[in-house]
């Protein structure tokens, strides 16, 4: 398992709606959008993603989910399964995970009047904890490119820092590993809707729709596997 580098994360950002994200000095790039941390998270991810397939859900739902970074995706997921009483399988990888120290100092409880974000952060990498009856977490310390699962997932929440960050991570044999992955009309989102994304979810499998950002984001992605 990598060791993360000390110091790879140097501010806390407060973004526009009061919730809280972090800055890497690592890829020089913040984990959420500043007009809203919560609000992006709840948009794209559950919104556009998670909660159509979960509420039409006849049986458990599984979730991957590409960057586990502050757990905030992971945390409104979780919400939801309880909420609605829908079993979701989520399944998070992380190259380089959050220090406990920084996750107890985000403020994702008060922005969202839920409780329990800690325990995310305190689930063991590499192995399945039940967080609550209807939602169970694996966290993997480990990149896309080396993960590997015997699970078809039904979402897919793509969430890299961009493509100027890490462009090898938007690349069309990223997108067509996953889509070997995702079960057939699964679901995918991400906060870009660069060209290059898009032209890369084709290649790799997926049908592309453009949908309306969160709050001054012009558009996001969903894209269908096929």
């Amino acid at each position: 398992m990598a060791k993360l580098k000390p110091g790879h994360l140097d501010r806390f950002i407060i973004t526009e709606d009061g919730s809280h994200s972090l800055f890497s000095a690592q890829f020089k790039q913040q984990y959420h959008s500043l007009q809203g941390a919560l609000m992006e998270s709840e948009h794209i991810y559950i919104n556009l993603g998670l909660k159509p397939v979960l509420e039409n859900a006849s049986g458990p739902v599984y979730v991957f989910e590409m960057g586990f970074g502050t757990g905030l995706n992971a945390f409104l997921a979780w919400k939801l399964a309880d909420s609605l009483q829908k079993q979701v399988f989520y399944t998070s990888v992380e190259a380089y995970p959050v220090s406990l120290l920084e996750a107890s100092q985000l403020n994702y409880e008060e922005a969202s009047g839920a409780t329990g974000f800690m325990q995310l952060h305190h689930a063991p990498w590499g192995a399945e904890t039940a967080i609550s009856p209807f939602f169970s977490l694996r966290k993997e310390q480990t990149t896309v490119q080396d993960f590997t699962s015997e699970r078809f997932f039904d979402v897919i929440f793509y969430d890299a820092f961009d493509p100027r960050a890490q462009p090898e991570l938007w690349e069309k044999e990223i997108f067509a590993k996953i889509a070997a992955q995702t079960s057939q009309g699964g679901v995918l989102v991400t906060y870009s809707s660069k060209g290059i994304v898009k032209r890369a979810l084709r290649a790799g499998g997926f049908i592309v729709e453009r949908h309306k950002g969160p709050g001054r984001k012009t558009h996001v992605l969903k894209a269908i596997r096929l």
